[in-house]
């Protein structure tokens, strides 16, 4: 694993140590682990819904009505829980 030294404000220190002491992680370098987990994540997220955005608008205009979208999504999304 590698090591990382990173500085950060004494109220963000004490910060980090409260949420240590709280016992929900076993030391500060298990709390940023956490937090980069998080980030990656959410950006995942974020750039999975970009790419949908980006699709959605080059696929172009639509010749069903909104009421079609909607109705084939939750059939959509039906048949995906089944």
């Amino acid at each position: 694993m590698a090591t990382m030294n990173i500085s950060v404000p004494d109220p963000m220190k004490d910060w980090v140590q409260s949420q240590v002491n709280t016992g929900a992680y076993a030391n500060t370098s298990d709390y940023v682990r956490d937090l980069i987990r998080q980030d990656q994540e959410h950006r995942s997220k974020l750039n999975a819904l970009q790419n949908a955005i980006t699709t959605g608008i080059e696929s172009g205009v639509s010749n069903k009505s909104f009421d079609q979208i909607i109705n084939q999504a939750r059939n959509e999304l039906k048949e995906n829980r089944s």
